[in-house]
């Protein structure tokens, strides 16, 4: 390519063409052949005679110039021009890329891909050989250098992390030698580059390129005074942003809980009902991907609620004495807790209950029940437990229990108090150290039996057991053997308590979990975070130790995300607390380039090509005026011509084509309507296409494959059914559309609109799909509806159904209301319908997302949870299966109702 300034040329050769232009020029102005005069005695006839048809003596000069531009403008448009072609770098020494591909990189990740891919074109026409480093994932050797082609192919498989670059013995790495390096960094300042920095300028030159953008991240998120608090940090200036919390809802799927506005270098505050804030999952900087812009939630920022149960308080003036003074205490600062029987309590739905010294409970069954389905029952002991201890086997204690109590250093007794012994390195309180004052003078003792030893997770010194439990159903019941209070132990004076109850999660940590909080544990990673953010199973992660964890040496074997030992979660995330962003700082006579300052190269032969086009359709103009020819029929008729060009392909759109007509009318075809929205329209197109998997597996219905339907142009009547997903910001079809969709409603077309908003609205104006349906559907001629009765077709069109749950599960649909002559047949469960179909069926389950499969026929969205959320997914595809049947069928099934008189008729 030859370049002239910021212009280059593919094919300069062609050039050279210009210069016959002015060789053309006068070729152009050459005047016509002189007359020649002959004496003619008719000639005298014509005289007085005007001639239409002027002819110019020589072509104008304006309109020789108009064809030399247009000339001109083809000669450089075939030669190739480019504005700010890709220069090539000098130099003939082996090439080195390197990349920090870090968390901070993945925002800009393609444009560091493609400075890459420059870099190695560039090396190729050159002819250098090129090695590709990515700093967060070093390899396991030296490097060497290659082809740029071999190294070309392994840049697409290249992905930053979640984690930044480390200390390491560069030095061992890099490839032997001399060779340049070209350095694409993230722009944080971080030890590890000068030493790096140093390394690589003594093999050659240094270029660096950095993004000019500011780096923003989440900071760890931290509860105070009851609100959540998330830092925005940034290594620069910058706008406010969107904090985004995500959590699950009740139906296990996840939205966006909350969304707060942030300056960088403050904090996001979420202030949340308990209930919300202990749903959240992670926060999100809003249309950032990257690692550093995800904070996970752990069991620090959970508050749960607690139930604290006595069975009488103590006498005024003596609260040090109560059974749940310390409880009340030690929770306090990191629960919500609730006091009250328990009748009460179990209806505020609570995490926990602790029993403190209750004998007996009013419920037991109720009790039983609630633990059975989750819940955790903590008992600790007392006079009264003691005191009511029959022997006998009881559901809400973990093991049998003897009569009365043990005394130990009492005044009637041998011996000193019993210390602890130290705890099981698998058990809840592995790694919590021992203090040497907490001792036990008192306890209530457990009869010895073969399961005890199993269930023991806590003993005093000389082996009786302290703290036992076992599991009820799906949740546990958990004994302390002494009192919540100060009188059979100092067990509830030392931060043992504490630590032993967050152990157990009663309670939570008010801050980040130390080094010995997780110490003494292995910790499994359950879901972690890869460069972009995104959340995904460990896979082959192994596990690691508490003190590890601590030590938060992000990397391959630690990577950023959730981690769990037994019932507890920690969540490790790329920014550390305290962590600041600065801006990396390079030295003087290291050259810096920024994405802002390199020219995007700009290919002109398109737009020289079309300039020729137009000058071209410019000089016919031109020559017509002047011949006198503009006014003609057929000149107006070539300029209309020449106006309806641009505007001929949508005249052919405005049609249905020919041949999608012929296969929509040859097939069962499901179609939806397009939303606006790239994603809902993908999980649309997926949906009907796992509807029309399972019609052909379980019916005689074998549908085509689903296409999106052209209100505009499609022809309605050759649709079987529509699906309308409806979206917050819908567009809303043209009066000739709604005049479409009125006539397809007429002839026995089905509309199912969905809100996909879980219905909270009532179809209301509470949500904005609601507020867009009832938009949407105004200009419809829709007939009365009502919710769906329990006897409406829909409901036995194939399979048997009274719910129709989709993504979500528990709302009704609306249909066409029945008509108000509609009796109940004798001796039938249903009504007498009419044989109409239900033009439309509005509801907001989400049910595509729960038809939705990917390409192999693997369902494409989660939906519930476990074995209950395919079930739930399972009646979503026989609510399809029966709209569909509905929609071809009509209401077939209701003639059932004249079977009795059928056969009685065939009868006599």
């Amino acid at each position: 390519m030859a370049v002239f300034g910021a212009l280059g040329f593919a094919s300069p050769w062609l050039l050279a063409a210009l210069l016959a232009l002015p060789v053309l020029w006068f070729v152009l102005r050459a005047m016509p052949p002189a007359p020649l005069w002959r004496r003619f005695p008719g000639v005298a006839l014509l005289l007085g005679l005007r001639d239409r048809e002027v002819q110019a003596e020589r072509t104008p000069w304006w309109l020789l110039a108009l064809r030399m531009a247009a000339l001109a403008a083809a000669i450089a448009g075939f030669a190739g021009p480019v504005l700010n072609p890709a220069q090539r770098a000098a130099g003939s020494a082996p090439l080195l890329v390197m990349l920090d591909a870090s968390w901070a990189q993945a925002p800009v990740w393609a444009r560091a891909q493609d400075r890459a891919a420059r870099a190695l074109d560039e090396a190729r026409g050159a002819g250098r050989p090129v090695a590709l480093l990515a700093l967060s994932d070093p390899p396991g050797g030296r490097l060497v250098f290659a082809s740029a082609d071999a190294v070309a192919e392994t840049l697409p498989g290249l992905v930053p992390r979640g984690w930044e670059p480390g200390a390491s013995d560069w030095a061992a790495l890099l490839p032997e030698g001399a060779f340049d390096t070209l350095w694409l960094s993230d722009g944080l300042a971080r030890e590890m580059r000068a030493g790096l920095l140093q390394t690589v300028a003594a093999r050659g030159a240094v270029q660096v390129e950095q993004p000019a953008g500011t780096v923003l991240a989440l900071g760890a998120p931290h509860l105070l005074d009851g609100a959540l608090r998330v830092p925005l940090l940034a290594n620069g200036a910058a706008g406010p942003v969107e904090v985004v919390a995500l959590g699950l809802d009740p139906a296990g799927i996840e939205r966006d809980l909350a969304r707060v506005a942030a300056a960088p270098g403050g904090e996001a505050v979420f202030a949340l009902p308990p209930e919300l804030r202990n749903r959240i999952t992670r926060f999100e900087i809003a249309g950032l991907r990257g690692a550093g812009a995800v904070a996970l939630t752990d069991d620090s920022l959970k508050r749960r609620k607690v139930a604290l149960i006595a069975a009488s308080s103590a006498r005024e003036g003596l609260e040090l004495l109560a059974p749940t003074h310390y409880l009340r205490q030690a929770l306090a600062p990191s629960a919500e807790i609730l006091e009250g029987t328990p009748e009460d309590m179990l209806l505020a739905a609570p995490d926990v209950v602790i029993l403190a010294d209750v004998a007996q409970v009013a419920e037991p069954e109720r009790l039983a029940d609630w633990v059975a389905k989750g819940g955790l029952l903590i008992r600790f002991a007392g006079p009264r437990l003691a005191a009511g201890t029959s022997g006998a086997d009881d559901p809400l204690l973990p093991v049998r229990l003897r009569a009365g109590g043990r005394e130990v250093g009492g005044t009637m007794s041998w011996g000193a108090p019993r210390s602890l012994a130290p705890f099981a390195p698998d058990g809840p309180f592995a790694g919590l150290a021992v203090p040497d004052d907490v001792t036990v003078r008192a306890q209530v003792l457990a009869e010895p039996a073969p399961e005890l030893a199993g269930r023991t997770i806590a003993a005093l010194e000389d082996g009786t057991p302290l703290v036992t439990r076992a599991r009820l159903g799906e949740g546990w019941v958990v004994l302390f053997h002494v009192s919540a209070n100060a009188e059979w132990s100092t067990l509830p004076l030392s931060g043992l308590f504490v630590q032993m109850l967050e152990r157990l999660a009663v309670s939570t940590r008010p801050a980040a979990a130390a080094s010995a909080d997780l110490a003494g544990a292995t910790w499994v990673a359950e879901r972690v975070l890869d460069g972009f953010g995104v959340l995904r199973p460990a896979g082959a992660v192994a596990g690691v130790r508490g003190e590890a964890l601590a030590a938060r040496a992000l990397g391959p074997a630690l990577p950023p995300g959730l981690y769990a030992a037994g019932e507890r979660r920690a969540a490790l995330n790329v920014i550390a607390p305290g962590r600041a962003l600065a801006p990396a700082e390079w030295p003087a006579d290291v050259p810096v380039e920024t994405g802002a300052e390199v020219a995007q190269s700009l290919p002109l032969q398109g737009a020289l090509l079309a300039l020729a086009l137009a000058l071209l359709i410019a000089d016919v103009l031109g020559s017509l005026a002047v011949s006198g020819r503009l006014r003609s029929g057929r000149a107006l008729a070539a300029l209309l011509v020449l106006a309806l060009l641009p505007a001929a392909p949508q005249a052919a759109r405005a049609e249905m084509d020919t041949a999608r007509a012929m296969m929509v009318a040859g097939d069962v075809v499901l179609a939806y309507v397009p939303s606006g929205s790239a994603e809902v329209d993908r999980i649309a197109a997926a949906g009907l296409l796992g509807l029309s998997q399972v019609l052909y597996a379980r019916s005689s219905v074998e549908p085509a494959a689903p296409v999106a339907v052209d209100l505009e142009a499609d022809e309605l009547a050759l649709f079987t059914f529509l699906y309308w997903p409806v979206t917050a910001d819908a567009l809303v079809p043209s009066p000739t559309a709604y005049a479409r969709l009125n006539r397809y409603l007429r002839a026995g077309g089905m509309i199912l609109f969905d809100t996909r908003d879980a219905d909270f609205a009532g179809f209301g104006t509470a949500t904005p799909e609601g507020r867009r349906l009832q938009a949407l559907a105004a200009p419809l001629d829709i007939p009365p509806l009502e919710p769906i009765p329990r006897d409406h077709v829909l409901t036995r069109a194939f399979y048997l159904l009274q719910d129709f749950p989709g993504r979500f599960e528990g709302r009704g649909i609306w249909v066409e209301a029945a008509p108000p002559d509609a009796e109940l047949a004798e001796g039938m469960p249903f009504r007498n319908l009419n044989d109409g179909v239900t033009p439309v069926v509005i509801g907001g389950n989400d049910w595509a997302a729960a038809w939705a499969v990917d390409g192999f026929g693997a369902p494409l969205l989660p939906v519930g949870r476990g074995q209950t959320g395919e079930r739930q997914r399972e009646i979503a595809y026989r609510f399809g299966v029966n709209l569909i049947m509905h929609v071809l069928t009509g209401n077939y099934k209701s003639d059932q109702v004249h079977v009795p008189a059928l056969l009685e008729r065939l009868g006599q």
